[in-house]
């Protein structure tokens, strides 16, 4: 079986190191799960996403594929207003998430079966600027982390790039992210470690964002993850959007690692709240893994939400960071549905939740 692949788009240098790496890294998919040395890899291994702080590009591996193929809505819940394209960004400057490459082929062959959208895959942030995004009516940020979009040698080629996806989405066009996609532009906040260091009385201090026009376009910016496989209840927070029809209103259990989100970055006056956690089924020893230095006041701990931008639609979906989240038909139809309200062509309430 060979693996479809994306067109990829200005890769240059990393492309180099990902053929390098495919070839050292990369195992076949034979009897056993046996790689190319011959050795049986551990149950659920992924090769590395990165090497020495650089970003490996990786195919999907071929069993998540399947799996994923297999769970893939047969339609879509909306008729597209008119041929639309999708561009992928799965550059990550902070952690790489092995789901990236899986995310983006789900994406590619959710628009190809239920004729929804046409995909591009890019790593390259130079393919974020105003006359490529001109042919496309949604830009989705696969796990990026980091300063995703910055150039660190280049501080106008930085401000243009910003300037045209705020532009795209606010003029009217769509953004959707997944999981990792507000793991970008903020600080890490704390204050404990080095007031140890000094001496001093420690003064917690709350994560900052460092791009605020992104961190309230994409809804709130990482503070804390609940490590996979951790087990969340899912409350299903607007049962009548036709974005979550798919969960019939009824909470469900999932594994996966997931985020919460700073106290002043994250608020429903700002978002229109699909799915969350029910922190009220979360057992207290789990809840005590939250840092408390930093801890939401609320317990208000989203997952899944939408949001305006101008003229333009928001969808962001929390969970995402293992790959078997993209073999189960409910998730998959949910993110569906979010990108297809992101594009414009499915209609759902997106008014804030709180008024």
């Amino acid at each position: 079986m060979t693996l479809k692949t994306f067109t990829l788009t200005g890769v240059a240098a990393i492309a180099v190191l990902s053929f390098a790496m495919t070839c050292a890294m990369t195992y076949a998919q034979g009897p056993g799960g046996r790689g190319g040395s011959g050795a049986p890899q551990p149950a659920g291994y992924r090769p590395p996403g990165s090497v020495n702080g650089v970003q490996v590009i990786q195919q999907p591996m071929v069993q998540d594929v399947i799996a994923m193929e297999d769970a893939l809505p047969a339609k879509a819940p909306a008729k597209p207003k008119q041929p639309r394209k999708v561009l992928v960004l799965g550059s990550a400057r902070g952690y790489v998430h092995s789901s990236i490459p899986l995310a983006a082929e789900t994406i590619k062959q959710m628009g190809l079966k239920t004729d929804a959208w046409q995909t591009t895959l890019t790593y390259d942030a130079n393919d974020i600027n105003t006359e490529n995004l001109k042919q496309y009516d949604l830009v989705f940020l696969d796990s990026t982390t980091g300063a995703f979009l910055d150039d660190p040698n280049d501080p106008a080629k930085t401000a243009a790039r910003k300037a045209a996806l705020l532009e795209f989405v606010r003029g009217g066009k769509g953004l959707a992210g997944i999981h990792a996609a507000t793991d970008s532009y903020h600080g890490r906040g704390g204050g404990a470690a080095a007031a140890a260091a000094n001496g001093t009385p420690a003064t917690p201090v709350q994560p900052q964002g460092t791009w605020p026009d992104f961190n309230n376009l994409i809804g709130g910016f990482f503070k804390f993850h609940w490590v996979f496989p951790q087990v969340l209840t899912v409350k299903i927070d607007d049962p009548k959007s036709p974005l979550t029809a798919m969960f019939h209103g009824r909470e469900f259990m999932i594994h996966d690692e997931t985020y919460t989100f700073a106290q002043d970055s994250f608020s429903r006056k700002n978002t229109h709240v699909l799915t969350s956690i029910d922190y009220s089924k979360m057992s207290d020893e789990d809840k005590a893994k939250e840092p408390a230095a930093t801890k939401r006041t609320d317990g208000d701990y989203a997952l899944s939400w939408i949001r305006r931008e101008g003229k333009g639609r928001v969808f962001y979906e929390a969970l995402g960071h293992s790959e078997h989240i993209y073999a189960i038909p409910p998730m998959l139809e949910h993110i569906l549905a979010g990108v297809q309200y992101a594009l414009g062509d499915l209609a759902a309430d997106d008014s804030p939740s709180v008024k």
